[in-house]
């Protein structure tokens, strides 16, 4: 039977759980910065060490263990901490603010501006998305370009419209087209 559990203190390892989207900022060996609510101002350097591969399906989070020096033993186990994961931004990159995109499931839309009250559906690949509600846009739009951030569904259902229309038209030419009569 264990008598007494000895543990040394003077590095320890912090559990942070990370939303799923912010997964592709983090590496391990990143810079990390925590700070206690006891001891405002105080803050402690640490490093990622170790992401876990699975992701906790109620939560939506995957957890992240991030390793801390206490020399001084500030540190206790079992206590919370706000920890901020130094991430390197994405140099140049096309963003657009979330309301923008539509998931359809098969594909991700935006709709650009045309001018003159018209606007294009535009299919557009997704990047990271940023803590600040802006999609990263890997292809489909070009830098400049003004895009819909309210109302694409009902930009969505007239395009849909006029496409079974035309659609329709079409059918319709090449019936008459064919008529014998």
């Amino acid at each position: 039977m264990a008598l007494y559990t000895i543990s040394d203190l003077s590095k320890v390892w912090v559990y942070a759980d990370l939303f799923e989207y912010e997964l592709p900022w983090i590496k391990t060996g990143q810079s990390a910065k925590m700070t206690l609510s006891y001891a405002p101002g105080k803050k402690f350097d640490g490093k990622v060490q170790y992401i876990y591969p699975y992701l906790d399906e109620k939560t939506r989070t995957i957890k992240v263990r991030l390793a801390f020096d206490n020399p001084n033993r500030d540190l206790k186990p079992g206590m919370y901490t706000n920890v901020v994961i130094q991430s390197a931004p994405v140099i140049n990159a096309i963003a657009v603010p979330s309301e923008a995109v539509m998931f359809s499931g098969e594909r991700n839309l935006v709709f650009v501006a045309l001018g003159k009250g018209r606007f294009a559906p535009r299919d557009v690949t997704i990047g990271v998305e940023s803590g600040d509600n802006y999609y990263q846009i890997i292809e489909g739009i070009d830098a400049g370009e003004e895009v819909v951030t309210s109302a694409q569904f009902l930009l969505d259902s007239e395009s849909k419209l006029q496409e079974s229309i035309a659609k329709m038209l079409s059918v319709r030419k090449g019936y008459q087209a064919g008529d014998t009569d």
